[in-house]
């Protein structure tokens, strides 16, 4: 992986292309991210970059219902953290995560990645945590069939027989039961990049991205060999 960048989810619309089709596309607010640290395969055993983006208040102080004394919340950067900024010389940061880059040595502490590293038609890897739903039954869940809802059936929207009981007594792992849905890491991979705006650092993702919007998303090229 050569070019990586972390963004959050502004939304969905639509745009038309030269020729007069739709393309329904996601909308990206894609950096820019600040490099707080390079790891080396000499000091830390691979190569990678860490990056930092969206800048956080380093101490959130309000006031209390008097309007004189002040509160200070616990949201902010905390000490060890605010050094670990200071030393990259870049500003506190809400997001911290690692990206391992082929080329990482090439950055250097405090450089920008921008939206512009991407270009139209690049192929991409887009991960997010996906929305949560909730615990929810087998058939939303996992698609399963419904049974009859008429005639005098006393089964409707339940899961159904789990298995036999003699044979083999138990009921496998991995069955597909109601419980929690959503709110796991999804990737979805080689989606197409219509559109960079360098300006404004938005990226225009060609299909829908996991999350809700305002999530963390990150962009990074895809690992698809024979891509489409």
């Amino acid at each position: 992986m050569k070019k990586a960048i972390l963004a959050t989810k502004v939304g969905m619309t639509q745009i038309f292309n030269e020729d007069g089709t739709l393309t329904p596309v996601t909308v990206l607010q894609a950096g820019p991210c600040a490099v707080t640290q390079v790891k080396t395969v000499e000091n830390d055993g691979y190569s990678a970059v860490q990056v930092g983006f969206v800048d956080k208040k380093d101490r959130i102080v309000n006031k209390d219902k008097s309007g004189k004394k002040e509160v200070i919340h616990r949201h902010g950067v905390n000490k060890a953290l605010k050094g670990h900024f200071e030393k990259a010389g870049v500003s506190s940061k809400r997001y911290v995560r690692e990206l391992k880059l082929e080329n990482a040595e090439e950055y250097t502490l405090g450089s920008e990645i921008k939206a512009d590293i991407f270009a139209n038609g690049d192929r991409v890897d887009v991960t997010a945590i996906s929305k949560g739903k909730g615990f929810q039954g087998a058939i939303k869940r996992h698609g399963q069939h419904r049974g009859p809802m008429t005639h005098g059936s006393k089964f409707h929207r339940h899961q159904g027989s789990n298995g036999a009981c003699s044979s083999p007594s138990k009921v496998f792992k991995g069955k597909g039961m109601p419980g929690h849905m959503g709110c796991v890491r999804v990737t979805v991979q080689n989606l197409t990049v219509v559109r960079v705006d360098a300006d404004k650092n938005l990226i225009l993702v060609k299909g829908a991205v996991p999350g809700p919007r305002k999530a963390l998303v990150t962009v990074k090229e895809t690992t698809k060999v024979n891509a489409k």
